[in-house]
């Protein structure tokens, strides 16, 4: 078999080389390390206050300890691994290295899975220190969740990856024109994801939206797990059966922007 051969193959080779040079970027870098962790921490803080000024005054927030600052938790994951996902594509804009890697032998497929991998990375380094954070300050120990809180984190996980994807590849055919959506989209998104309150707080019209949003179903599974005490299976099925349906949807839009972005020529106009 012939280099050029093998070349054509799915290489985990070049998906370690990709992440070795993100995290290179970002070892390097103290200023991204401590911007990882500087927003989840701001935000606990901020919300895990006011839950416990609402427990102070409600009986019923007092028997639902943690339901603010899980709430907070949870959001984190899917905003950082969104955010990692896309800021780690930035880069390569940034850097003007993106028509390297696609002249490169490097597949889209390994492009993709090297951006889940550190944005895994990513997650890990933010996330890890306010969870424990928050166990002396608020009293809300969210690994004591237990197996449920890793089907939450994958079902974030996989959605966050989504719409990543997606953002990447309006980048590739929009060029930075569209670099704000890595920031701002899941903002867009939040009111109706419900993340602090029921879907039924929403209008009626919204509700139908809400629930085609695998978030949602993560959230809503949270709720029943610190109020009610109770594992609904029903909303863990609902959340990965529309994560299925989002990254198989994502992967397609992608692959479709990427051709459209090569025939018009927008790949070489990447950058700042």
């Amino acid at each position: 078999m012939t280099s050029a051969t093998r070349s054509t193959g799915f290489s985990f080779a070049r998906i370690g080389a990709m992440v070795l040079r993100y995290w290179y970027l970002l070892s390097n870098s103290w200023p991204r390390a401590v911007e990882l962790i500087y927003w989840p921490t701001v935000q606990m803080l901020t919300w895990g206050f006011v839950q416990l000024y609402v427990a102070q005054n409600s009986s019923f927030f007092a028997n639902a300890a943690g339901l603010f600052v899980g709430g907070l938790l949870l959001w984190d994951v899917l905003l950082r691994s969104q955010q990692g996902f896309a800021f780690a594509f930035l880069e390569e804009l940034w850097s003007r290295n993106l028509g390297n890697l696609l002249m490169s032998p490097l597949r889209p497929s390994e492009f993709i899975v090297s951006l889940m991998v550190i944005s895994l990375v990513r997650l890990a380094i933010g996330m890890l220190p306010v969870t424990f954070l928050a166990i002396p300050l608020f009293g809300f120990n969210v690994w004591s969740l237990g197996l449920p809180l890793a089907v939450f984190f994958a079902g974030l996980v996989i959605a966050g990856w989504s719409i990543g994807l997606v953002i990447i590849g309006i980048l590739l055919r929009q060029g930075m024109g569209a670099e704000a959506l890595a920031w701002s989209l899941m903002f867009l998104l939040m009111p109706i994801t419900c993340v602090y309150y029921p879907v039924s707080t929403l209008p009626s019209l919204l509700q139908p939206v809400a629930w085609s949003l695998p978030t949602t179903y993560v959230f809503e599974g949270l709720r029943a797990l610190l109020i009610h005490h109770e594992i609904r299976f029903d909303l863990l099925a609902g959340a990965f059966a529309l994560d299925a349906l989002w990254f198989v949807a994502a992967v397609v839009v992608f692959y479709r922007l990427l051709a459209s972005a090569r025939r018009t020529g927008s790949l070489l106009q990447q950058g700042e």
